[in-house]
């Protein structure tokens, strides 16, 4: 039987208020020693000890399909935004997996339920999955710049269960696949690289790629991250030699939507629609304000978008998870594509996991033609909840 997704529910507006004692404010407004997140409770008519928490690192899903969904459902839903709402340029994903600790810990111990389950949405997946890997076995001591932030010593509540759901491995590893790796300096994107520039007519490279073409993109990828990695830990050390060891200094990144896969489906293949990406028209976004990374500054670009440097990846903290997990993808994903999904999926090394794929499903469900789709991901969350008990 079908699960109804027109169930009655009430929107609860929720603040997770917290103190702070970082020796920097790298968000705006407020006292600067209290965190207050802004959060939306869900709550169906049918009681329940259970609740679905989403977190992502900047936000804005109260009201995504999914997650209303689920309420329509009888889930009980907690979206909690990241003290970063909409802003990433200052963004240190270690303050954020703090952020959502205080949603786990207001849920258990504010709200009184007994159970939590993390649900990691697109960039929430590795959020959610490095809380989890934190929670269980802390390691963390220092953020990637070095600077003091302890997570070992936060008692971060573990979570009950973790749900994936078109989820990609982390911001750091997609960055790095959708970087403009023609752009030879980086303080004037016009200066490039010819075969390696996608959306050039003259490059002598086009669709469909060749094995050794997209070989020798990946690795000018990879190469230019770590060179902005390489710069971003020199200007730090030279702030600190000059005695300022908590300035910033915020930057520009141009060129960070130019993935093969938009204009080649042939490449981590899936339904997606040929030469589009899920903020439009690849060609126009990789030079649009709204491009990932576009404004950053040192700390973050080492806790959020590095290479090598940053924490949050699914994939590295899959095995240090012990909990249940389900790991969803969605055939027509032009964000989150199939080879994420399978490496986040793999890297569990217990064997509570389920891998499921919804046919013909968008990244966010978003439009009438994606209504089946979204039932079909409800129930079989649901399905997997109740098998656990956790409905």
């Amino acid at each position: 039987m079908s699960t109804p997704l027109s169930g009655s529910y009430e929107r609860v507006p929720l603040l997770v208020v917290f103190s702070d004692d970082s020796p920097v404010r790298d968000t705006y407004g407020g006292t600067g020693e209290i965190v207050a997140l802004e959060a939306h409770l869900l709550r169906p008519e049918k009681a329940s000890d259970t609740v679905i928490v989403f977190m992502h690192p900047i936000g804005g899903g109260a009201y995504l399909p999914m997650t209303v969904a689920l309420a329509k459902a009888g889930h009980h839903v907690i979206y909690c935004n990241s003290r970063y709402r909409g802003v990433d340029s200052a963004l240190i994903m270690e303050k954020v997996t703090q952020d959502l600790g205080a949603c786990v810990r207001h849920a258990k111990e504010k709200l009184g339920y007994s159970k939590v389950v993390l649900a990691g949405w697109s960039g929430g997946g590795a959020l959610s999955a490095f809380y989890q890997a934190q929670a269980e076995n802390p390691t963390v001591t220092h953020t990637p710049a070095g600077d003091p932030f302890d997570l070992t010593a936060m008692d971060l509540i573990p979570a009950d269960g973790l749900m994936l759901l078109a989820a990609h491995v982390s911001r750091h590893q997609t960055l790095t696949e959708w970087m403009d790796p023609s752009l030879l300096d980086e303080h004037d994107p016009t200066v490039r690289d010819l075969e390696l520039d996608l959306y050039h007519p003259d490059n002598p490279h086009q669709p469909p790629y060749s094995a050794e073409f997209l070989e020798r993109y990946r690795q000018a990828q990879i190469a230019r991250n770590r060179r902005i990695t390489a710069w971003v830990k020199a200007k730090l050390a030279a702030l600190k030699a000059a005695g300022r060891p908590h300035d910033e200094f915020g930057f520009v990144v141009h060129g960070t939507m130019a993935d093969p896969r938009w204009l080649d489906p042939a490449v981590d293949p899936n339904d997606r629609r040929p030469n589009w990406c899920y903020q439009g028209d690849p060609r126009v976004v990789n030079m649009s304000p709204v491009g990932l990374a576009r404004f950053t500054t040192l700390r973050s670009w080492l806790s959020q978008w590095s290479y090598d440097e940053a924490n949050a990846d699914a994939e590295r903290c899959a095995p240090d998870i012990s909990v249940p997990v389900l790991v969803v993808g969605n055939s027509a994903d032009d964000a989150c594509t199939p080879s994420h999904t399978h490496r986040i999926y793999e890297a569990f090394t217990h064997e509570d996991r389920e891998l499921h794929e919804i046919k013909g499903a968008t990244h966010y469900y978003m439009g009438p033609d994606q209504l089946p789709r979204l039932q079909e991901a409800v129930e079989l969350i649901g399905g997997w909840l109740d098998r656990h008990g956790w409905s």
